[in-house]
């Protein structure tokens, strides 16, 4: 074992220089600012080099985690990018938004036995960033050709993991995608305080300049028929992500200015990207001077609560059914959110929403957590007599995700689903019921995190490929079978 590692007992963790709350308000910047090359090393000269690193078992990707920590402690950057980003489409935007205090940070030795986790994510993220200043971050470049044409329908993390997949191989890949920019929710959903846009745009040239064809402003089955699609290109996967959102039925839920979260937080991206968003300019998707109340407790609640805050609301408030222990979201984002004046109610759930034509109130009731359910999660039931109000001028639904009905959309009744709507595939080969016809990411797992789309892209990519390979060594074999 290097001398440079296991230094655990002696040295503590320390996350790069965090900004204050103070400034955070002000600002769209991210909350964390780059490690200092001495201090990238020392954390990382924390890892423990175990035998069964567990950071690597909890990461949906495996990636190679004490190997480039390893590397990143001995100042061989390079090699760490190199061993990082073979794992891994987009290490950069993992490190940025992972929820790693529950993946690898979480199950890390060193965490376990009380002396803090090593800083996974923030190397990670140092790692790339450096990679990209110094040159090393390459379009692939296919060793050869293949004749065979991909059609990838989203351009998300998942399509975009695909792509370079196969492109890698040779393929020629088409992705499309009904927005105008490339990215999916990582543009549109998450925002720019967690992950600054130019990081996910220079990403998308990098997949340009590997020959990636986009299709953008492009919707199957509007202006593209599948049927069509599928004739095109000798293999199509669908990456579509999930999008619908889920909503909530109560009295006063038809009232204006309650909003569902992805409406929100696209018109605050578009408006940080220099857009002109009408609902924005006329205050209806702004948050600025209005008491903000936000139903919902996973990572996109958690956007939109500290999205409102930076928008300059009077209040923000988040209700959430369930505790603090039994919330979805990251605990790191509950405690920024915590930090920057957000504020928490707990086991509450909304009753009604007062108001005549606009909402001004969340009439809510609380909540107690009884016996768990199949899942072992207590379930939530309301208790009698305990209803409350609170103002609210904007309430932002962010109750989660659904996937779209995409038979309907696609003009494709024979695609198969889930009773979920998600789309039902071989799980080994990742193909729908349709031949050359596949599907990766949230729209075959439901709502999830972006580390799981770049892993189930990789995975379908190399499905893919299989599927051709065999198709075209079957097709060789054909001739010479006939004409025994």
């Amino acid at each position: 074992m290097p001398e440079r590692m296991l230094k655990f007992v002696k040295t503590a963790r320390e996350m790069p220089e965090k900004r204050s709350a103070d400034q955070r308000r002000q600002d769209w910047h991210e909350v964390y600012a780059e490690y200092a090359r001495a201090k990238a090393e020392e954390q990382s000269a924390r890892c423990s080099q175990c035998g069964v690193p567990f950071c690597q078992v909890h990461c949906p990707l495996h990636n190679n985690i004490p190997d480039w920590l390893k590397l990143t402690a001995e100042g061989r950057l390079e090699e760490a990018y190199e061993v990082s980003s073979a794992t891994n489409n987009m290490p950069e935007i993992c490190g940025r938004i992972c929820p790693q205090d529950r993946l690898c940070e979480g199950n890390c030795v060193i965490e376990q036995s009380g002396h803090g986790t090593v800083t996974i994510g923030a190397v990670e993220k140092y790692i790339t960033d450096t990679a990209w200043d110094m040159g090393w971050v390459k379009p692939v470049q296919p060793r050869r050709e293949r004749h065979e044409s991909i059609g990838i329908v989203g351009a998300g993390p998942g399509g975009m993991a695909a792509a370079e997949e196969l492109r890698r191989r040779g393929y020629k890949c088409h992705v499309y995608d009904r927005y105008d920019r490339v990215g999916g929710l990582m543009i549109y959903g998450i925002p720019e305080f967690k992950l600054e846009k130019y990081v996910v745009e220079r990403r998308a040239k990098l997949l340009e300049d590997a020959g990636i064809i986009f299709h953008l402003n492009c919707e199957i089955g509007r202006d593209v028929t599948f049927a069509e699609l599928r004739s095109r290109h000798d293999a199509v996967l669908v990456a579509t992500g999930v999008y619908k959102a889920r909503d909530l039925m109560a009295p006063g839920s038809g009232l204006a200015n309650i909003v569902p979260a992805m409406d929100y937080l696209t018109a605050s991206n578009r408006t940080c990207l220099g857009d002109s968003v009408p609902a924005f300019e006329s205050g209806a998707l702004n948050a600025a001077g209005k008491n903000v109340v936000v139903i919902g407790g996973g990572d996109t609640a958690m956007d939109c609560v500290r999205t409102a805050v930076r928008q300059g609301a009077k209040s923000v408030k988040c209700l959430y059914r369930r505790n603090r222990a039994n919330m979805p979201g990251s605990q790191r984002e509950v405690a920024n959110a915590e930090e920057e004046g957000v504020e928490f109610i707990w086991q509450a759930a909304p009753e009604a929403f007062n108001g005549d034509d606009v909402v001004t109130g969340v009439r809510a009731v609380k909540m107690h957590l009884g016996t768990p359910d199949a899942t072992g999660r207590q379930t939530p039931k309301p208790m009698p007599g305990s209803d409350f109000t609170l103002d609210a001028d904007l309430v932002i639904k962010a109750l989660g995700f659904d996937p779209e009905d995409l038979p309907t959309l696609f003009d494709s009744a024979d695609l198969r689903v889930t009773r979920w709507g998600t789309l039902r595939v071989d799980y080994r080969s990742f193909m729908t019921n349709l031949d050359g016809v596949f599907a990766a990411g949230d729209i075959v797992r439901g709502a999830s995190l972006v580390v799981w789309a770049v892993r189930d892209g990789r995975d379908a990519a190399a499905a893919i490929h299989k599927f051709l390979q065999d198709r075209a060594a079957a097709q060789t074999s054909a001739p010479a079978v006939a004409a025994e």
